[in-house]
C-alpha cells in the first residue's frame, strides 16, 4: 500500500481487488491469489475476514495503517454510520478525486501529481494528497504543468475510460479542471469494500 515495495499486481491478486488497469487483465487470467498455494482452499477466521477487508480499503486509497486508523477515529465522531463516514472521508481526499475526475489513471499517479505540485485547489497550489476537499472546491492543473504528457493524455480523455465519472463531480477535462459539487454518497463511491467489517476490525 503506501510505499509498498511488493508488485501492485500481486497485492491486487492477494486482496481480490484490481488496483490498476494492468491488474484487471491479470485477474481475468489468474482469478486466484498469487503463490503456489493460491488455488487451494483456505479457512478464514472472523478476524482474518475483517483484516482482509481493512487491507482492501487501505490498498484502494494507497494509505498507510496510521492514515487509515486516524481516518477511522474521525469517522467515529461524524454523524451517521461510521463505515459510510469513513469511506466518504477517504473519497474526498484530493488524490482520490484527482483519480475519479479522469486526470489520473491510478491512485498512485494521482498522488504523484499532487506531491509534485501540479495541482491547484481554489487557485492555490496544494501538494498534500490527504487535503480534504469540500463541496464547491475547484481543482485545476497548474498552467505550467498542462503541457506535460500525462496531462495531455488526460485532456484527450485517455484516463477517463478507466471508470465512470461519479455524479458528485463536475469535470471539464479539456480545461483539466473539476469541482466537487456535493458530498458523495456511499452507493456512488466506486470502492470494493464492506465497510462494516472495517468498523468491526477497529472496534474489536
Amino acid at each position: 500500500m503506501a510505499n509498498q515495495k511488493r508488485p501492485k499486481v500481486k497485492i491486487a491478486r492477494a486482496l481480490g481487488v484490481p488496483l490498476t488497469p494492468k491488474s484487471v487483465k491479470y485477474f481475468e487470467a489468474r482469478p486466484y491469489p498469487p503463490g503456489q498455494h493460491g488455488r487451494g482452499r483456505k479457512q478464514n477466521s472472523d478476524y482474518k475476514v475483517r483484516l482482509l477487508e481493512k487491507q482492501r480499503l487501505r490498498a484502494q486509497y494507497d494509505l498507510s495503517e496510521k492514515q487509515l486508523s486516524r481516518a477511522f477515529d474521525r469517522a467515529k465522531k461524524a454523524e451517521g454510520k461510521t463505515g459510510e463516514a469513513l469511506v466518504a472521508e477517504l473519497e474526498t481526499r484530493l488524490d482520490s478525486l484527482v483519480l475519479r475526475s479522469g486526470i489520473a489513471r491510478t491512485i498512485y499517479q494521482a498522488r504523484q501529481m499532487v506531491v509534485h505540485g501540479h495541482i491547484e485547489v481554489n487557485g492555490g497550489k496544494v501538494n498534500k494528497p490527504s487535503f480534504q476537499m469540500k463541496p464547491g472546491y475547484v481543482v485545476t492543473v497548474r498552467d505550467r504543468s498542462k503541457e506535460k504528457v500525462p496531462f495531455q493524455v488526460a485532456r484527450e480523455g485517455g484516463y477517463a475510460g478507466e471508470g465512470q465519472t461519479p455524479k458528485y463531480l463536475e469535470v471539464n477535462l479539456k480545461a483539466l479542471a473539476f469541482r466537487l459539487d456535493r458530498a458523495p454518497q456511499r452507493k456512488e463511491i466506486p470502492v470494493i469494500c464492506d465497510e462494516q467489517l472495517v468498523v468491526e476490525y477497529y472496534s474489536r
